[in-house]
Parts: C-alpha cells; structure tokens; sequence
C-alpha cells in the first residue's frame, strides 16, 4: 500500500483497487474512487482502469477490504486518554495486584498532583472486595489518589482526596469504608478532575483520538456532562478535534432542558443534543441502577435519579427546541420512567414532533417487551454496547450475581430491538470497555444469550451507519457514490455472510444473493488489523510498512 502524509493538505482524487469494498451499491465491488471529501464511485477491477490516468494517488488493496469507517457512539475521550497513558486497572485479577500497580504508578509519578486510575472491578477476584481506605492510603504514599470503578459509577479515593472535598463526608453516598456513590462521588470525582491540567488533558484527549484512528473509527459521540466531566472538557476537545486530523468528535451534554435559554446554551458549548448521560439511573455493578426488584444480592432496588415527570419535562422542552434528547437507563424501572415519560412527552406535543428528534437512550439493559414497542413507537434510538454482555453477561457472570441467572439472560436484546424495528447504534462506553468496534460487532453476533444474537452484517450496521443515524444522518456510515469518504482499510482473511439463523447464512453466502462477506468473527478468529483509517478524504492514521 502506499503511504501518505497525514498533514492537513487539500484533499485529492484517490483511486483504490485491487480488494473488497464493502457497499450496498454493489456487493461485488473491488475499487473506489474518493474526490476530496466524497465517495464518487465503485465498481470492478477492469472498470478502474479507466480511472487510473486521472487521479492523484492509486492505492493497490492487494487483498486488503475496504469498509465504512466505525462509529463509536458513547465514550468519554479524556477519561479513556488518562486510562491509556495513566493507571489502567482493568486487567488486576487480584485485589493484591491492583495494590501493587498502584504503588508503581505513585512511584513513577511523583509530580501529580492527584493520582487517578480506572478499571478495579472486584467480581472475579479472589478476595472478593475493594481495598479499604487505608490499605489505598499505604498503597499510594499518602498522596491523593481517585480510582474510578471499571462502570464509572463508584470509586475509591484516599483520605489526602477526600480531605480536599469540604462536607464530603456529609454527602448522600458516602460510607466511611465502601466505594463512593452519588453526590459523594460526583464531589470527589470534580475535585480530582479539577487537578488534571489543560495540557494533560489536551494529551489525553490526543492519545484516545489516535486510538480511536489506528483501530479503523472514524467518529465519535463524546457523553459530556456536568455530573461526568464539565463544560470545558467538552469544548477544547471539540476544539482541538476541529483542529486537528483525527476521527470526528460529536458532542452531547447532559443536562436537563426546561426551555429555549437551556436549548441555546447546549448549542453554545457545540453540543448536537441535550443527551447522552442524563443520569435515571446508575449501573449495575455498583448496585445504582434503579430496578423494580431488589437485587439478587443487595436488599434494595437501586437509585432513581429521574421520574417520568423529569423525562417528559425534558423531553418536551427538547422537542419545542428542535434538540435532540436522551437518557442512561440500565435498569427496567428507569425504562420505565424514561419510556412513560417520553410518551407523556408525545401526548402533549404529538407523536410526530418527537419522532422526528430520534432521541435516544443509552444502554437501555434490561428491557422488557412494553419498553421495546415504546422504543419502536417514538423512534427512540437505542445506543447500546456489546462489550458489556461480552464482559459481564453469561450464567456466572457479573450480571447473573447481581440479578440471578432469570432476570440476567433478558438483558440486551439486540435481536428482539432489531425485530421491532428499533435504530440500533453501537459503542463502547470507553473507558468501561475497550475501543473495539469488531470485538463489539463479535459480542452481538455471538451474544452469550443465543436468543438475543444478531447477524454480524447487522452489527456492523449499528457501529457504522447507526451512530451516524443516531445523530440524525441518514447519508452517512456507508459506501456509497456521494457519501462522506470516511472509510478504514482492513488486512483480513475470507470473507463470510454470518447469522444467527444458519437458513439465512447459507442463502446469503450464494453468490446469487449478492450479501457482501464481512471477516470472520467467530469466537477465537483473529480480529482484522486497521491499515488505514481516511476521515473526510484525509487519511487519519496509516499503520507503518504497509
């Protein structure tokens, strides 16, 4: 393949051929021609010759397989910049493993002003419990450290932190040795984010951004807000986005809307929607999301933080302001109330107006068959994330601890939203699972509850053209003449139509069919490796020696 600056330079007229060009125009397709930002055609190997004479770089595929470039629709840039390049905690299988990564991360970072680190998860380890307040204290030198639970929904933080939090031990969700939930949480979480300054966040921003690129993700859906990150977190990451080559960065802000003066002021940090995570509920893991039947094993239901008051009051005022809204609900009763509210919405406004704003919900986990018709009936977007079953789902996962096996193999159900007719688009909630857009396509196709798979042709669909639909784009996330040439090149093997009913794979693999093949994704297959990841025409990332 040939190689090509990534500098800022006028896009050019670029010929590629000799491969697999994934499109709905034409399944059989082997080149494609870019014109600045746009596909302008594709087509065989023999018509590209025509081609050749007249365009400004020829990239020979050998092989190689050509998609729409990812979308990744829920994550949290920064917090995933300082996991990459700070303390990552996600592969400690042992509480005494995760002391002893953060004694050497306080070492060598002597100069920080507060330490931070994500991803302790207690589920798998032996010990079966968080560190305690003083066995951090001792860990960490005495300095100020904020570990953040893989969910985000809790954390632990030493005594030098919390010391710094005026009143925080008064607040709801703070015990005197058990992680930080609610407002405790939010207080300490603000405290140890206000020490990151502008330059280390701007390089963490930078190094999720050029993760995103080198795994073939062409844009993102930044879940900004003032209970996650803050207003100025939000704007220079769009900034720098607008300013730098890299995926593009879509931003939400998660803040309740009452009227037009709120509306204008999402709009003025450059958000697209009042959406993203407006809190109804927690999580799972840390025992927050809101059901309407205790946990299996914790003696209450979660934590609301809206009622269906709150959710048709800001969905409406969204709606008279042409903004686009949204929820996290996890949990059935927050589903509920986000489900009863967005139909109250709809009463009083009609169903058509709000149709038309595609809000969403994120996560939406543990949906029942009335939230799956309500999604369908108000167009609601269903932002959902495959890696959560692929890391906590199964019989003896996280999810079955915390509900019991019953309860836990209703949730995510891709198949039955997709059945309904409900807009799926994918993500990653990173830094709570990894950027991996076909590790995330695999989870759906090979979901640990069989019943709830979907196609991988139908996955890769709700990573590419479902993040762009979600922002309410429908000429966007396919490769099509006219549409935005933002595209990843792929070194794979064979390629392969695969579903979960064996009837439709068989027929869809007949050359007749025209089914374009996708690389094998079956459990244990090597993942495809990014070559090339091209945003608007200007390629992005291009990986050495290829």
């Amino acid at each position: 393949m040939s190689e090509r600056a990534t500098s800022r330079e006028k896009p050019r007229t670029v010929l590629l051929r000799g491969g697999h060009v994934y499109s709905p125009a034409d399944p059989f397709a082997t080149a494609m021609v870019v014109e600045g930002d746009r596909v302008a055609w594709l087509g065989s190997e023999g018509a590209a010759d025509s081609f050749a004479d007249g365009v400004d770089e020829v990239v020979r595929l050998d092989g190689a397989l050509v998609t729409p470039a990812f979308t990744d629709a829920h994550v949290h840039t920064t917090a995933t910049g300082l996991a990459l390049t700070g303390l990552d905690l996600t592969s400690c299988t042992s509480l005494t493993a995760a002391l002893d990564r953060v004694r050497e991360h306080a070492a060598a970072r002597p100069d920080d002003r507060v330490l931070l680190g994500h991803g302790w998860d207690t589920t798998a380890w032996p010990e079966g419990r968080p560190p305690t307040r003083a066995e951090l204290d001792a860990a960490a030198g005495g300095r100020p450290l904020y570990l953040t639970r893989v969910d985000v929904h809790s954390a632990l933080a030493t005594t030098a932190l919390l010391d710094q939090v005026t009143g925080v031990r008064e607040l709801p969700g703070f015990a005197a040795d058990a992680p930080l939930t609610a407002a405790a949480h939010h207080a300490v979480r603000e405290a140890a984010h206000a020490a990151v300054s502008p330059a280390q966040r701007a390089a963490a921003q930078r190094a999720a951004l050029r993760r995103a690129a080198t795994l073939g993700i062409g844009s993102l859906h930044e879940c900004a807000g003032p209970d996650i990150s803050s207003a100025e977190d939000l704007t220079d990451l769009l900034a720098l986005a607008a300013e730098e080559d890299g995926p593009r960065v879509f931003g939400y802000w998660a803040e309740a809307v009452t009227g037009a003066e709120d509306a204008r002021r999402v709009r003025e940090l450059g958000a697209v929607g009042a959406a993203g995570d407006l809190f109804a509920d927690g999580s799972l893991g840390s025992h927050t999301a809101h059901l309407h039947a205790p946990y299996a094993d914790a003696p209450h239901t979660g934590a609301a933080h809206l009622d269906a008051d709150a959710v048709a009051a800001h969905v409406a005022a969204c709606t008279e302001a042409g903004l686009q809204a949204g929820f996290h609900a996890i949990g059935d009763a927050a589903l509920s109330a986000v489900t009863d509210g967005v139909r109250a919405a709809a009463e009083r406004l009609g169903t058509g107006p709000v149709r038309a704003l595609r809000h969403r919900v994120e996560h939406a986990e543990m949906l029942t068959a009335a939230h799956i018709g309500a999604f369908a009936e108000f167009a609601l977007i269903a932002s959902v994330q495959p890696g959560f079953d692929a890391a906590w789902g199964g019989e003896t996962g996280m999810y079955a601890q915390r509900l019991g096996a019953d309860r836990a193999r209703g949730l995510n159900p891709f198949a039955a939203l997709s059945r309904a007719g409900v807009p799926l688009a994918f993500g990653s909630d990173s830094p709570v699972t990894p950027l991996d857009p076909w590790a995330a396509v695999r989870a759906a196709a090979f979901h640990r509850t069989p019943e709830h798979r979907i196609s991988a042709r139908a996955g890769f669909a709700a990573h590419t053209r479902g993040g762009w639909r979600a922002l309410g784009r429908d000429d966007a996330g396919t490769l099509v003449p006219g549409a935005p040439a933002d595209y990843a090149v792929w070194r794979t093997g064979e390629l392969l139509v695969q579903a979960p009913d064996t009837r439709v794979a068989g027929w869809s693999t007949d050359p007749r069919s025209g089914t374009p093949g996708l690389p094998d994704l079956s459990p244990g297959a090597q993942l495809p490796l990014c070559l090339r990841t091209v945003v608007g025409g200007r390629t992005v990332f291009a990986r050495p020696n290829e």
